[in-house]
């Protein structure tokens, strides 16, 4: 379904309120995007169909294929893609007029709007280009280790910070440990492995965690964790890529200093945009990335160096929020939990099927993975996600890295219906039974 990017004031839902939201130096382009608002008509939140129905009318999806592999990152909404259309053609007509004279205080507002949305100071934040970037410059260029001191992550950690982690083997000299989160696994489980690791590695002085693993949705407790790595005066670096817009959560009562979000994930913002949190008082753990001087060495914004940014993505972040705002934290997380737990709930009772991540409340968001018994291959997951996909029209993801074997990830959106999800039980019944 094609459909112009102009977003009018009536909107997809007939005329309802609109909220404008537009950057300070943009009133005389084409025209504000708008974010309509939304009718409740029950009590379960999660379960309330038309209100769903309204949320999902601002995207535009090709229903063709059942996409529920949504953890790549998050598609914009219409009114946030028309911003993203308009802040590109200004930008584009303006070029350096506009960023050498008004950028500026442009991006600081953004940053203000960020801010107040994370619930933590501006100065404790600062733009990146996803949480990659954001995690890489933390482990990297934390200051804290000298030769012979440990780290430590666990399989359940993203590739990219794994790899971050390894290399302050030879450049810092350092004990690097990994071990593997328990599966099937429950909150005890979760907290007595990384209790066990807390005590039994040596000189430990970091630890990476990651609230939701892009592996298998499992969801641990980071508060927890980081009060018991804090009273052995052991740092975390946290990696919440997943959770941040998935899982209603406050930063400031995870315990955690350092952590790098995404905001094209979950937040529905243009791709290539994150950001780095650093609590306040505790910048000098992370040295200045490679010594940068644009800004006061006590500016957050040394601790990242991306080059020339992509305006219009920084630019459009604010409507992103807003959308994320009204629709709201809360339900989000109710309605990707409630569509979880729909189709895994059927997949347990056919034959075969392992559902990693468990129901345990806590532990699970929207993203889910599984593996059919005993098919832990690459091979075997490869094959299935091309059976869904071709034969089913059921788009999901292999997902390696699992110590007890390979699997198949499972990510619902917004926009995602019950039917689709049904459609992809059934398709998972078919193929199974065929093996």
């Amino acid at each position: 379904m094609n459909r112009s990017p102009q977003f009018s004031r009536r909107g997809v839902l007939g005329g309802t309120a609109a909220t404008v939201i537009t950057a300070s130096s943009a009133s005389a382009q084409s025209g504000p995007s708008f974010i309509p608002s939304f009718t409740r008509t029950g009590d379960s939140i999660s379960q309330d169909r038309a209100f769903w129905e309204q949320v999902a009318s601002l995207y535009d999806v090709d229903r063709s294929m059942a996409n529920l592999e949504n953890g790549y990152w998050g598609i914009m909404a219409r009114p946030v893609l028309a911003e993203y259309f308009r802040q590109t053609e200004r930008i584009n007509q303006q070029n350096t007029a506009y960023a050498r004279t008004k950028f500026g205080a442009d991006s600081d507002a953004v940053v203000s709007a960020l801010a107040r949305t994370a619930g933590v100071d501006k100065d404790e934040i600062a733009i990146t280009r996803g949480a990659t970037e954001a995690l890489q410059n933390l482990i990297v260029n934390y200051n804290r280790l000298q030769p012979g001191d440990s780290v430590l992550y666990a399989d359940l950690d993203y590739d990219s910070m794994q790899f971050a982690m390894e290399w302050l083997k030879d450049r810092r000299g350092v004990g690097v440990f990994k071990i593997a989160l328990p599966e099937p696994a429950t909150r005890q489980a979760i907290l007595d492995a990384y209790a066990k690791a807390i005590r039994e590695t040596p000189k430990l002085k970091l630890i990476l965690l990651t609230h939701l693993s892009h592996r298998t949705g499992l969801t641990i407790p980071v508060k927890e964790i980081a009060a018991m790595a804090r009273e052995k005066n052991i740092d975390v670096i946290l990696d919440a890529a997943h959770s941040w817009g998935q899982v209603d959560f406050q930063i400031a009562d995870l315990g955690v200093d350092f952590i790098g979000f995404n905001l094209h994930k979950w937040i529905g913002a243009p791709v290539g945009i994150g950001f780095l949190y650093i609590r306040k008082g505790r910048l000098d753990a992370i040295d200045r990335h490679y010594g940068d001087g644009s800004f006061d060495p006590n500016d957050i914004r040394t601790r990242v160096h991306t080059g020339t940014a992509n305006f219009a993505t920084i630019l459009t972040l604010p409507l992103a929020l807003k959308l994320h705002e009204t629709i709201g934290t809360a339900a989000k997380a109710a309605r990707l939990r409630y569509l979880r737990d729909r189709w895994v709930a059927k997949a347990r009772a056919l034959p075969n099927i392992e559902v990693l991540t468990p129901d345990e409340p806590g532990l699970a968001a929207g993203i889910t993975s599984f593996r059919v018994k005993n098919k832990g291959s690459r091979e075997d997951n490869n094959a299935l996600v091309v059976a869904l996909r071709d034969r089913h029209k059921v788009l999901t993801v292999r997902r390696d890295g699992v110590a007890r074997g390979q699997c198949i990830r499972v990510s619902p959106a917004l926009y995602t219906t019950e039917e689709e999800l049904d459609r992809f039980v059934a398709a998972l019944a078919v193929e199974t039974s065929m093996g």
